[in-house]
């Protein structure tokens, strides 16, 4: 038994510790993946295999409401930036379309997270996905590449997509390389996911050696499990038969489980399924799609796990953040299935060089001239096909939402965001769901706010635009945010969301009203009967256009220069 002296000092040792952690500024990690839908990981309904990230959602705060822009890079220049991403020059994708809004490139006007945690003493880390500049091939400009925005280390790729097994711009620091003529990594099998892991591992390590008396930054942007399907075998075997059933049962379930987390209400109701399994004509294949993207998640949540593992391993669990989210909601993008002639996937071509650098998107064939195939039928997962998992499929990493990626109805622009900080986040808080909205832009508020950094008002005698969002540490916390008004628009898509309510259009389409407490699923248009309330909130998205260079709307599908207008809608 403890003496009544040696419990009054443990009690004073605990609160001592616990200061010190409160007072020291966290580590901070940031981890992205990529084209997933809101009930994809098992925290948020799903039931793909995600111990790791429902380990943290347990030790942390889930919000049930939060939003990106739904879309990849604007989303990357709004998290980054804590801007709208027109108001960071990148209201569509990497093409400059003549508008301060849609330059294809990170603007000087903005700072990054990275470039505001520095001057607080951060080191700053970043692993993955960069897809933020227009500027993408080893001998063109750098100034909007990662060592140059605030970064003092990077590895990763500069462009939005590429194979898993051979990434087109992956670059090291500030230099482009082959996985394969890598002196610094070399693994049994290059596999994009576990890299990008294993160099967070491996910068972690690095920092507790070399900078252990400063705080660090990570940003992890996995590119799982966007388009092309490609996933290791060990890890697609978990899923054989897993979505044999089709659809509609998985959707179900996702959505009974979501209830019953109390992520949704009891009575909510579900948009419509897309895709009739009982007409589906190849079966097997289209639940192999399902699979294989179902593995890349899963090894994505094993590589979390190792870094969170090289976190405890380092004593750095307590005083670190993690977030946790998504850059938009499932992709429904065809890519790889259509029908294709069969000479189309039996061409060869020259081998290529071991340390040659690739800067393709969709190669046309792997490094020993074999073609890469697409097509339906096309088996994904392997090195030499390139096929993206489908509308239907889409629709049910979205559920219960309506919509995609591209669109700013809910299952467009709805993600996951967990939060975990043991010594930030209240014991009594760990395992909550939180309903208030968040945004993309409460990203950098929150970085900001519990690293103690000043967000600056000018940049070398450049005024910076003043941050967008609000912090969300209050939230994570136990506290409510003050009510406000958030806003969307991408490709002519358009939203508001003021409270419970959300007005929102396709492009060219009259406004729609819900209410997003009663209606997540938006079936039910209320624009009709709420006249006043649309005419109000539609004026404030027109204010909001009008200041954050959202305007003139249809600027995304203007040519950049001479090229067509039809390479405005280029997928990325």
């Amino acid at each position: 038994m403890l003496s009544r002296l040696s419990f009054s000092s443990l009690i004073f040792s605990t609160v001592l510790i616990s200061s010190t952690l409160q007072a020291a500024a966290p580590n901070i990690i940031l981890i992205m993946s990529d084209d997933m839908g809101f009930s994809d990981i098992g925290c948020y309904g799903g039931e793909i295999q995600t111990p790791n990230l429902n380990r943290l959602a347990e030790g942390g705060v889930r919000l049930s409401q939060f939003y990106n822009t739904g879309r990849c890079c604007p989303t990357r220049a709004s998290l980054l930036t804590g801007l709208y991403p027109h108001q960071a020059g990148i209201g569509h994708m990497m093409e400059d379309r003549g508008q301060d809004g849609y330059r294809g490139d990170l603007n000087n006007s903005s700072r990054t997270i990275a470039e505001v945690l520095k001057p607080a003493g951060y080191r700053t880390y970043a692993v993955g996905k960069w897809h933020v500049t227009k500027h993408a091939v080893p001998e063109g400009p750098k100034h909007n590449w990662p060592l140059h925005r605030g970064f003092d280390r990077f590895y990763g790729t500069i462009t939005g997509a590429g194979s898993f097994y051979d990434p087109g711009t992956l670059t090291r620091d500030d230099a482009m390389i082959s996985p394969f003529a890598d002196p610094q990594y070399k693994p049994k099998q290059y596999y994009y996911t576990d890299a990008i892991s294993d160099h967070a591992i491996r910068f972690i390590d690095e920092h507790v050696r070399d900078q252990k008396e400063k705080p660090f930054f990570l940003y992890m942007a996995y590119t799982a499990a966007h388009w092309p399907m490609h996933a290791l075998e060990e890890d697609v075997a978990k899923y054989r038969g897993k979505y044999d059933a089709g659809y509609e049962s998985v959707r179900q379930a996702r959505l009974l489980r979501m209830k019953q987390m109390g992520l949704i209400a009891k009575d909510a109701e579900i948009s419509p399924t897309k895709g009739d399994w009982t007409q589906v004509k190849d079966k097997a294949w289209e639940a192999r799609c399902m699979e294989v993207f179902a593995a890349m998640i899963d090894r994505m949540d094993q590589g979390i796990g190792r870094v969170v593992s090289t976190l405890e391993k380092n004593g750095l669990t307590q005083n670190t953040l993690i977030l946790f989210l998504q850059d938009n909601g499932g992709c429904q993008e065809p890519i790889g299935r259509q029908a294709r002639p069969p000479a189309f996937n039996e061409q060869s071509f020259p081998v290529i060089a071991q340390d040659a650098i690739r800067v393709d998107v969709i190669p046309k064939q792997t490094r020993d001239g074999k073609a890469v195939k697409q097509g339906v039928g096309i088996i994904p997962g392997g090195p030499n096909d390139y096929i993206a998992y489908g509308e239907a499929w889409a629709n049910v990493s979205n559920t219960p939402h309506r919509e995609y990626k591209h669109f700013v109805h809910e299952g467009g622009i709805s993600t996951p965001l967990i939060a975990h900080w043991p010594a930030g986040i209240p014991a009594s808080r760990h395992g909550k769901i939180e309903a208030q909205p968040g945004h993309l832009v409460d990203i950098m508020a929150t970085c900001s706010d519990v690293a103690g950094a000043k967000y600056p008002a000018e940049v070398e005698g450049r005024p910076v635009q003043p941050m967008e969002g609000v912090s969300l540490l209050p939230l994570l916390q136990g506290a409510g945010l003050a009510s406000r008004s958030i806003f969307w628009e991408h490709e002519g898509n358009r939203a508001h969301r003021a409270g419970p309510w959300k007005l929102v259009a396709k492009e060219d389409q009259p406004w729609e009203l819900y209410n997003i407490d009663q209606d997540r699923a938006e079936q039910h248009d209320l624009a009709g009967s709420e006249p006043d309330r649309v005419r109000s909130m539609a004026a404030a998205w027109d204010a909001w256009a009008a200041r954050a260079k959202v305007l003139p709307l249809g600027t995304w599908k203007k040519p950049a220069g001479n090229k067509p207008a039809k390479a405005a809608r280029k997928k990325n």
